[in-house]
């Protein structure tokens, strides 16, 4: 019986919030519904999208650079998810927010998760929304989604200097919120990777040049975006298509860039 009840349990996070208006337009903007609403005696706010319950709670006082709340979502597809996200914030914000509050992290391959793919949301009150692949059930394996890395994927492929650096900067920043610090070991893995593959160079240059965006350096951004166009132009169609994602992404942070 305890298992039973134990079986169809679940948890619902509630975060703190200095205004549940602010956060109740912001996640209706990206597709969730209102559940439950009210005042008084204490503000509070319950969200639903699919299988996901967001509540929020009222704190008078709280900034968001002071937050420390944090919950995490399992999903099947990251890079789905994420794109039904970043569609909602380029409609609100007019471009994918990387700085201030609300920002985004990209979906990218986590060491310090086994190589699971994750991004975070941070939400108009500081409160870290973390989005991870769902592992699959111990019994069988599940197929990497578009965008995923599996654990055993990660665990086959012994990343070379560049790509290892590549791997600690994302955890410094995506997942410990340090981008500066991120930046140091990235920008110095690249100075000494003089036999690293175009591929991994482009990783590291669009990850940089996102990196001096989140760090207010955006002249330093365009530089390392030039670099990376260069870099672009001597890749073969095969080394093309397997850093497709990330000459994307290096397309739009040009495009922002340019618009500001």
């Amino acid at each position: 019986m305890a298992q039973d009840l134990w079986g169809s349990a679940s948890t619902v996070p509630a975060l703190p919030c200095g205004d549940i208006d602010e956060l109740c337009e912001f996640w209706v903007a990206l597709g969730f519904e209102v559940t439950y609403r009210q005042l008084r005696p204490q503000p509070y706010l319950a969200l639903r999208r699919g299988g996901v319950d967001l509540h929020y709670f009222g704190l008078d006082g709280i900034a968001p650079q002071d937050s420390y709340s944090t919950c995490l979502v399992l999903v099947d597809d990251t890079g789905a998810v994420f794109e039904t996200l970043a569609d909602g914030l380029r409609s609100r914000y007019a471009r994918l927010p990387l700085t201030g509050f609300p920002r985004i992290t990209r979906p990218r391959r986590r060491a310090n998760a086994g190589g699971v793919t994750g991004f975070s949301l941070i939400d108009p009150a500081g409160n870290w929304v973390r989005f991870m692949r769902r592992p699959p059930p111990p019994d069988r394996a599940a197929p990497a989604a578009a965008g995923d890395s599996s654990r055993a994927a990660y665990a086959e492929r012994p990343p070379d200097r560049l790509a290892r650096a590549l791997d600690d900067a994302v955890v410094q920043a995506d997942s410990r919120g340090e981008p500066d610090q991120a930046r140091k070991i990235l920008a110095g893995a690249l100075r000494r990777a003089d036999d690293a593959r175009d591929v991994d160079r482009v990783r590291a240059l669009a990850f940089l040049a996102e990196l001096a965006v989140r760090t207010q350096d955006d002249a330093a951004a365009g530089d390392l975006l030039d670099e990376l166009a260069a870099v672009e132009r001597t890749l073969d169609p095969g080394a093309a298509r397997e850093v497709a994602q990330e000459l994307t992404q290096a397309a739009e942070l040009r495009a922002d860039l340019a618009g500001r």
